[in-house]
């Protein structure tokens, strides 16, 4: 495998690994680069280790999984969403850390408005005024990716154009480059690593990024999700605006809803939250067993109730797809599950990973634990 050094230099990114490396032993990892051998090769990698001794005093009041959270968030886009990955993966990263990467926090300063119009004059050809009665100069939301604007088309209708940030595909490219190298490096020198695959999830990652980067995926997304629930009155699916849609544009009908989190929201609005968790759960269940194809990112913050108790799911970046053998596999599990049959549960999952297990007698006790609850 060729030297770090070169790596950096063959495609430009030895200012990148350098920083990365400073955040790394910013927050206390200097152990790590240690490990993996990093001060060998980037020049600062002895300096900047040795300056991290003094300051372990001052970071040492935070626990590893703050330290690793905080890093990711200083580290920007591509190391968030791989923290907000590995947040709901409780079988890859200990329960402790999965807790504090869901505080990840995805928002970073908005860019100016003015780039906001050349991105979009230049991506359809026309000027903002031929397309917009409105615009609103000031993001509705802003995000490492990509930030929305209120804006309302010629005939007054409300919309939400959200505008990918300038140069964030070429910066997401380099980041993901670096952490495949550095997964290629965790993998040699921590043997046991191999059990969660870091090249793996750095793939999987990378494939997941890049779609979303390109608004063209998403808006098939939601058209395939609308089509899929268009005869289902407890759901509610934004219309894309497919003559304002593009690669690095996209534009959607406004939606004013409540956010399903918000309980004394829901209640002052007259909403069933028993009604609201059936149907949801249905919608889930849905999505998985009846199309295999499902929202892959359904927080809070991307669920809205409409009035008559109606869900409406936003951003469709993040979408699993699931052949009809592993929706057959999934069926199995959860009637496993139901029916208490141990056996039943683990021969699914031994199908479902290939057999690969590691200590049958261990995951049967657990099932054994989850199931008596």
């Amino acid at each position: 495998m060729m030297p770090l050094r070169k790596i950096g230099r063959t495609y430009r990114h030895l200012k990148r690994y350098r920083q990365i490396l400073r955040v790394l032993v910013k927050y206390g990892f200097g152990d790590v680069m240690e490990r993996l051998r990093l001060n060998r090769y980037v020049e600062v990698g002895k300096k900047i280790i040795r300056l991290n001794k003094k300051r372990d005093t001052d970071i040492k009041r935070f626990s590893r999984a703050e330290r690793i959270r905080m890093a990711l968030e200083e580290l920007g886009p591509t190391f968030i969403k791989l923290g907000q990955f590995l947040s709901v993966r409780p079988d890859l990263v200990p329960l402790e850390l999965t807790k504090e990467l869901k505080k990840l926090q995805d928002s970073v300063p908005a860019f100016p408005f003015t780039e906001v119009k050349k991105e979009v004059e230049e991506e359809f050809k026309t000027s903002l005024e031929t397309n917009f009665s409105f615009f609103d100069t000031k993001p509705f939301a802003a995000a490492s990716i990509a930030q929305v604007h209120l804006a309302k088309l010629l005939n007054g209708r409300e919309i939400i154009v959200k505008i990918r940030r300038p140069g964030i595909r070429e910066i997401i490219n380099t980041d993901l480059e670096i952490m495949l190298y550095l997964a290629h490096i965790i993998e040699k020198h921590y043997p046991e690593s191999e059990l969660y695959d870091p090249v793996g999830i750095v793939g999987e990652l990378s494939r997941s990024i890049k779609k979303e980067l390109d608004f063209t995926y998403e808006s098939r997304n939601i058209n395939k999700f609308a089509q899929n629930f268009k005869d289902d009155t407890t759901i509610y699916v934004p219309e894309v605006i497919e003559k304002l849609s593009a690669e690095k544009v996209l534009t959607l009908e406004y939606i004013k809803g409540i956010k399903v989190s918000d309980y004394d929201k829901l209640k002052s609005a007259g909403l069933n939250r028993k009604i609201i968790a059936r149907n949801g759960a249905i919608l889930i269940l849905k999505q998985i067993f009846d199309y295999g194809f499902f929202h892959g990112d359904p927080h809070p913050g991307n669920i809205l109730v409409l009035e008559d108790n109606v869900i409406c799911f936003l951003d469709f970046g993040i979408m699993g797809r699931l052949s009809e053998e592993m929706k057959n596999n999934f069926a199995n599990l959860t009637m496993g599950i139901i029916q208490k049959d141990t056996d039943v549960i683990i021969k699914t999952i031994e199908i479902i990973c290939s057999g690969d297990i590691q200590d049958r007698e261990e995951l049967r006790e657990e099932i054994d634990e989850f199931i008596d609850y």
